[in-house]
């Protein structure tokens, strides 16, 4: 095969060199880079999982304290509590580098520092269980932000890590065997010439004795 794709000189000899040497560090640099993708990648993989257990049990108990605040009040109420809400909350979305992988950051901020301020209505008319729900959700919602931020970075760590493995063996099974199959043709078709010009420079020798002195340097020896 490397006959038929290789011209066989000493300058692609030395270009098949080169690209021999950056294929292998290529191949040494991606291997680490893919290594650590995997180190994070599982990282992420194990907050991933705590994080979805602490959200969906802060998210079962404030439905289950909403149910139970539903059945002590009614709908009405309920909703004319929850109505109009007195707290804000602006989200900002920027990246941050890992391993050439932009991963998302999620920051939020409220719009009034007062803990309070989640209640939207008057304690007279609501129930504790009321309370309890809105209280559930609002703690819960740092981890659900945390939760998104991880989910993508791990969609994202999984895509660049099956990327980087494609590389990976591109290099090692494709490229480096065919440039060292090349670098082996080339190196053996050259000897070769070398051999035929040393053997016809060595009878073109004898010949040019013969003709000037009447023998061989065969015979002489």
């Amino acid at each position: 095969m490397a006959s038929k794709q290789v011209t066989p000189t000493r300058m692609e000899l030395t270009r098949l060199k080169g690209k021999l040497m950056t294929a292998v560090k290529g191949h040494r640099l991606l291997k680490d880079k893919r290594d650590e993708l995997m180190r994070e990648f599982l990282d992420l993989v194990r907050e991933n999982m705590t994080l979805r257990q602490k959200v969906e049990e802060g998210i079962r108990q404030a439905n289950t304290n909403f149910v139970v605040a539903k059945a002590g009040m009614s709908e009405e109420t309920l909703h004319a509590a929850l109505m109009a809400p007195k707290q804000e909350v602006s989200l900002n979305s920027d990246k941050k580098n890992v391993m050439s992988v932009n991963i998302p950051v999620f920051r939020y901020s409220t719009r009034t520092p007062d803990p309070n301020d989640i209640y939207a209505y008057g304690f007279a008319f609501t129930s504790s269980d009321l309370d309890g729900a809105v209280k559930s959700l609002a703690d819960i919602f740092p981890d659900m932000l945390r939760l998104a931020e991880v989910e993508k970075s791990c969609q994202l760590m999984a895509a660049e890590i099956e990327k980087t493995r494609r590389r990976v063996n591109a290099l090692e099974h494709v490229t480096i065997p065919e440039t060292q199959a090349g670098i082996k043709y080339i190196t053996m078709k050259l000897d070769e010439n070398e051999r035929s010009s040393q053997i016809r420079l060595m009878k073109v020798k004898d010949m040019m004795l013969e003709e000037a002195h009447g023998y061989s340097e065969k015979q002489n020896s």
